[in-house]
């Protein structure tokens, strides 16, 4: 019988016989008695005076298992989500609209469904969308149409390429974490509690995705934009393409959180559309070596570069406050999709190895914080763009990132001279204050402080703050149904993060591949 054993405590660069060493002895029998080891599952705990590994284990033990041996339990195998496969399909193409983690894994399904799919994205892929986007930080020179927010990938190709969910929904975030091993990833990250894989292999995994949904019966089109959807009794019957018009009765509309044309086209041709909450603040960063002495008391290579995960609840004067989107060694960037407006991010590559570690600091936003404006749903965006482009002409007009110390920022100081030790070498010393609306500043200025006490060491003289933060999340919900397709119209299935359906690189790939089983089983 295959049996997994919970709750393993091990040093963290354990060997392989260490592992089966420390099992015998937990499980009170010889190593020889043990066969089939494999690790599948490892988390860092801090809690003592060093960082330890917990794992859990899979194996099967030679004769019986000895009384009062705590922790293990027969294997509960998880079904593979099943794959229905329609040979010899001759229908219209399905048409998927955006080639970030959701437009990516919806292709990817419904090509290995047989249903050989056309992708479109706006913007390049991501080889020359890299060698763009290295222009604008070097030169702020913006592409409108390929950019860090537009192009294959998403907006998380330029990130930390962090794999963490909080999806219950198991079997197809497996299923999405072994679509990224087939195309290149480590297998690390099937057993990981917070993998990543770093935007450097984001940039080779992502065209490997694109290959296999090619080699399926796929298409790929970039530089091709979704102009309309064509709609006849509230059917999707087409939709024009960078000028040509496509016939088709399935568009999957995973266009990401900052195609705001695309919301406009959808309010312009009636599909329903909500304002939804979302937040906004600063990036912070810090020395990467305090973060890892606060987290696990200084380094430990086999462990790599450590993080944090901090919230502040709500108080007096203050909203709740968490942090968001943490990158180990890592770097802040500028980020912008349309001239004029500015929002910054974080990203890692793979090794972590940078001398900064950097993480959002957020504020809930909600609809009655809003402005009102004629449409309803564009509330929030609005909003947003407001606080770009004060970002944008604090910054000099230039995308350059406005930045000032922290402690500057608490106590309203003037914005002294940037440390030269920091990752965005693109940024200029700005005043801070009056920036974010006043609940927002607000908040910040009292829960930052707090919550950076409890990372033992930091010293709140050495952290910076960016501005500003405000894409974490789309505004806007495309309204959709159990059967995943618009409410109001048929045939268009709104999917992932743009479409208010995740929050991140798995959940967005998760419900992209939910979204092709959908179709898949409708037709």
């Amino acid at each position: 019988m295959k049996l997994r054993l919970q709750q393993l405590d091990l040093p963290p660069d354990y060997t392989p016989a260490q592992l089966v060493q420390t099992m015998a002895r937990t499980l009170r029998c010889q190593p020889a008695a043990l066969s089939g080891v494999q690790v599948v599952r490892r988390s860092v705990d801090a809690r003592g005076r060093s960082p330890r590994l917990t794992v859990a284990v899979d194996f099967t033990m030679a004769g019986p298992l000895p009384a009062g041996v705590r922790d293990v339990e027969p294997l509960e195998l998880t079904p593979p989500v099943a794959a229905r496969v329609i040979s010899d399909y001759h229908g219209p193409r399905p048409l998927v609209v955006g080639a970030g983690p959701a437009g990516l894994m919806a292709a990817w399904g419904l090509a290995e469904a047989g249903l050989k799919p056309l992708l479109v994205e706006r913007g390049e892929a991501a080889a020359p969308r890299a060698r763009r986007v290295q222009a604008f930080w070097q030169d702020g020179l913006l592409d409108g149409e390929s950019n860090l927010l537009y192009g294959e990938g998403g907006a998380g190709l330029f990130s930390d390429g962090k794999l963490t969910s909080r999806s219950k929904d198991r079997p197809r975030v497996r299923r999405f974490l072994e679509a990224l091993v087939t195309c290149g990833a480590s297998p690390e990250i099937l057993i990981d509690a917070e993998p990543h894989v770093g935007s450097d292999v984001l940039e080779l995994l992502v065209p490997a995705i694109r290959n296999r949904m090619i080699a399926l019966g796929g298409e790929v089109r970039f530089g091709a934009r979704l102009e309309r959807l064509e709609i006849e009794n509230q059917t999707v019957r087409g939709a024009v393409i960078s000028g040509e018009a496509l016939r088709t009765d399935c568009c999957v509309l995973a266009t990401g959180h900052s195609a705001r044309d695309c919301y406009a086209m959808l309010l312009e041709q009636g599909v329903p559309l909500e304002a939804k909450p979302f937040a906004i603040g600063l990036r912070l960063e810090l020395p990467q070596h305090r973060i890892d002495t606060a987290q696990w008391g200084g380094s430990f290579p086999a462990l790599g570069r450590a993080s944090f995960r901090l919230t502040r609840r709500e108080e007096a004067h203050a909203r709740a406050c968490y942090s968001f989107c943490m990158c180990p060694g890592g770097l802040v960037m500028a980020c912008s999709s349309a001239a004029g407006f500015l929002t910054t991010n974080g990203m890692s590559l793979s090794q972590r190895d940078k001398p900064m570690g950097n993480a959002a600091f957020l504020v809930p936003v909600f609809p009655a914080d809003y402005p009102a404006v004629a449409q309803k749903a564009w509330a929030g965006i609005a909003f947003q763009e407001k606080l770009e482009a004060a970002a944008f002409a604090l910054g000099g007009s230039n995308y350059t990132l406005p930045a000032q110390r922290l402690v500057d920022f608490l106590e309203g100081a003037s914005p002294a001279e940037l440390p030269a030790a920091r990752s965005c070498q693109r940024a200029r010393p700005a005043q801070l204050r009056g920036l974010l609306p006043a609940w927002a500043e607000a908040t910040l200025r009292l829960a930052v402080p707090k919550m950076l006490r409890s990372l033992r060491g930091v010293v709140l003289e050495e952290a910076l703050l960016y501005a500003a933060e405000t894409r974490s999340s789309s505004p806007v919900r495309v309204v959709r149904g159990e059967d995943g397709q618009s409410i109001g119209i048929r045939g268009l299935y709104p999917c992932g993060e743009g479409a208010g359906y995740a929050g991140g690189i798995v959940s967005s790939g998760v419900d992209g591949l939910r979204i092709s089983e959908a179709i898949v089983g409708a037709r």
